[in-house]
């Protein structure tokens, strides 16, 4: 059976919407999410933390 014409993998759309991502946002976007993102499981770690010692 041929495959039908316009389709894509996950794969393929992944990569199409991280390029499209990367060259509206630029790497800027990348570090701040990023940035973000490493904040937030440090509060989840010290949050586990104080509950674990009660």
């Amino acid at each position: 059976m041929a495959e039908e014409k316009g389709k894509m993998t996950v794969a393929e759309a992944g990569k199409k919407g991280g390029t499209t991502t990367s060259k509206k946002y630029g790497p800027e976007f990348y570090s701040e999410i990023g940035h973000k993102g490493g904040q937030k499981v440090k509060r989840l770690i010290e949050e586990g933390k104080k509950s674990t010692k009660m």
